[in-house]
């Protein structure tokens, strides 16, 4: 995908700064605005790029939602199977606005007031799945919106205590919404991100530990199952729709940084249902979702969300050309890891005269994350994984430092 013509989803007006109402101005410089911390630092501009999703769909009866091309072996029951898993390999714009400022939080008593501070965000995500290639080159057909807001929240010592966390607050059109938490990192690790596997396998609700229920559309080599795309022969050969990835869709993102210079990780991990010591947070559905009153009878209840975000200092080596001062500058790809995977594309100017290619180092930011939704429909928890890399959609200017 051309990076560099990446258009930004959203901003701010002009010099919006959210700050606290004073009944009367306070004597001195104005208080710094709040840090965004290690992590919300680096959620800047436009990224874009490539990735993969997966979800089991509900499948009505009467009429039936989904006809196959295939017919579907062995024969489903009647009513006609209650699943569709679809396949899609993706792609993605994610912007992030100017970060909002000075967000009060008034604390009770002993608790002492607190401040936030956070970025803006909206998701767009297309279907680019072309059976025809087994590639993600096909026609974009839009399958995901989110607005949202990334906030830091900072460490409390008495209700509650607790350290530095990360929300991410976001809308999703189907009819949920997400407050998802988790424990801000304190630093970057050196070296790549060590990836964990992702299991798509739906389980028996409430089953503990989890009881397993493996569906034929999860082996891709058969062609006659309620999946779509049904035959995936041509993503097998072109390597981007394989067994392997239907057992692990975080594979797609170990393929994505092989062969890359990753010099620094920073990792993080947000959730509906955090872990201890962090809490709070959740998912909201629209009644649809749900089903009935006390959700028995879930057409698809998004029950959980978690993701896993790594954000990466990634290594370059660009050629410069031949370039004589007063030159324009240039602006010159990365080359990607892999063919048709994203890459940023660098503003180079030169401070001085080049009288031969030049090879220079330059680094940029890259997001990869891995999100797990959970729905509850017809007696199970099905995962639903999306997974994507993503890339500065804004050319980077390369630092004069690169020069020696």
């Amino acid at each position: 995908m051309a990076i560099e013509t990446i258009k930004p989803l959203m901003s701010l007006p002009e010099n919006f700064k959210i700050n606290e109402v004073l009944p009367e101005p306070v004597a001195g410089l104005p208080k710094p605005e709040p840090t965004l911390g290690i992590a919300l630092s680096h959620f800047t501009g436009t990224f874009a790029g490539t990735g993969f999703n997966t979800i089991f769909r509900p499948n009505s009866a009467a009429p039936t939602t989904t006809t196959f091309t295939n017919p579907v072996t062995p024969a489903p029951p009647t009513p006609p199977s209650e699943n569709v898993l679809e396949l899609n390999l993706t792609q993605e714009t994610l912007t992030f606005a100017s970060s909002l400022g000075t967000v009060p939080n008034r604390g009770l008593e002993a608790q002492n007031d607190i401040v936030l501070n956070g970025v803006p965000y909206a998701q767009a995500i297309n279907d680019v799945t072309n059976p025809a290639t087994g590639r993600g080159d096909g026609k974009a057909t839009a399958i995901h919106f989110e607005p949202g807001l990334w906030m830091r929240v900072p460490t409390t010592e008495t209700t509650p205590k607790l350290g530095a966390s990360l929300v991410r607050m976001g809308s999703i059109p189907h009819g949920t919404t997400i407050n998802a938490q988790g424990l801000e990192p304190k630093a970057a690790a050196n070296g790549p991100p060590t990836i964990p596997p992702v299991n798509i396998t739906p389980f028996v609700i409430n089953s503990s530990p989890p009881h397993f229920i493996p569906f034929i559309s999860q082996t891709a080599t058969n062609k006659n199952t309620p999946r779509i795309p049904q035959d995936l022969t041509t993503f097998i050969a072109a390597g981007t729709i394989t067994q392997e990835i239907l057992n692990d869709p975080n594979q797609v993102l170990r393929n994505a940084i092989a062969g890359q210079t990753i010099t620094s990780t920073i990792t993080f991990t947000v959730s509906t249902t955090p872990p201890p010591p962090e809490f709070g947070g959740g998912a909201g559905n629209i009644a649809f979702l749900e089903g009935d009153v006390n959700t028995t009878n879930p057409n698809a209840d998004a029950v959980r969300m978690t993701a896993t975000f790594w954000i990466e200092t990634v290594e370059h080596k660009i050629v410069v050309p031949p370039f004589k001062p007063g030159e324009p500058a240039l602006k010159i790809p990365a080359t990607p890891a892999k063919p048709g995977l994203p890459a940023p594309v660098f503003d180079v100017l030169p401070p001085r005269e080049l009288l031969e290619p030049t090879t220079i180092t330059v680094t940029s930011t890259q997001i990869q994350y891995s999100q797990v939704v959970f729905l509850n429909f017809g007696g199970l928890t099905w995962p639903h994984v999306s997974v994507a890399t993503l890339v500065p959609g804004h050319t980077q200017t390369v630092p004069h430092s690169a020069w020696g």
